[in-house]
């Protein structure tokens, strides 16, 4: 495809989506420029996984418009990936980490259709990337959990999308495989890519994202973390009190052990 400059890389309008009819989130804005980060925050059960798969076309929209590049979202999947909780992902199919990350391939290359010798660079320079190169022919279920996510990052890598959506990417790993994951996730949004995390860490969201998005089955707040990610917001969110204290040059998340 061209490349091409666009204003907006995902918008969403006024979406209502949810299961058995039932919404489980209700009027849905917002609008997210190319090349930018952006943290999903809210409690269990807040609809930031059923926006995801909504997005994806996964589950039907009951109300609303989805946008990628000013065009319908679902006539682009190509160029959307979704990465799910490692939880939801079945890791005891018998497949070796090198047919997993080759699986990102086949939005661009179809099911009934050999891979070729670029789909074979695309996966060799993913697995490169990720540091895992040497386990290409291990089954995915023999990887440690941390190793796990690197290859199902590296299938995101493989695919070379321009929208990533990713659920808890480093929920259940240890440290360093956060940060390395977190490294790999600013160069994508360097080069240009747009990548949406959902995530529980709220410690994070100031020093990680460029935007952030408040949700409890409706939209909060959204917008840069100085704006919008304040005691009032979070007191919305999560339906009980937060404190934001400033530790040296951090804003770190604390519980109000008295209330308010």
């Amino acid at each position: 495809m061209e490349k091409k400059s666009w204003r907006l890389c995902l918008e969403v309008r006024d979406l209502v989506a949810g299961y058995d009819g039932t919404p489980a989130i209700e009027g849905i804005s917002f609008a997210i420029p190319p090349g930018q980060m952006v943290g999903v925050i809210g409690p269990n059960g807040a609809g930031k996984s059923t926006l995801f798969k909504v997005i994806l076309g996964l589950i039907p929209r009951q109300h609303g418009e989805i946008l990628l590049h000013d065009s319908p979202a679902l006539a682009q999947r190509a160029m959307m990936v979704y990465l799910p909780q490692l939880e939801e992902i079945n890791r005891a199919f018998p497949v070796s980490v090198e047919e997993v990350v080759m699986m990102g391939r086949y939005p661009r290359i179809g099911w009934c259709r050999r891979p070729g010798a670029e789909d074979h660079d695309s996966v060799h320079q993913a697995l490169t990337r990720v540091d895992l190169l040497d386990h290409a022919r291990t089954q995915i279920g023999r990887l440690s959990g941390g190793q796990q996510q690197r290859a199902f990052l590296a299938r995101v890598l493989a695919q070379d999308p321009h929208l990533l959506l990713l659920d808890e990417p480093v929920s259940g790993v240890d440290t360093t495989t956060q940060h390395a994951i977190f490294a790999l996730l600013e160069e994508l949004r360097s080069s240009g890519k747009t990548v949406v995390v959902a995530t529980h860490d709220l410690n994070c969201v100031v020093e990680r994202f460029d935007q952030v998005l408040c949700l409890n089955r409706r939209v909060i707040a959204y917008g840069p973390p100085k704006d919008a990610f304040r005691e009032d917001t979070l007191d919305q969110t999560y339906g009980h009190h937060l404190m934001i204290i400033q530790v040296g040059d951090r804003r770190v998340v604390v519980a109000d052990e008295h209330g308010r």
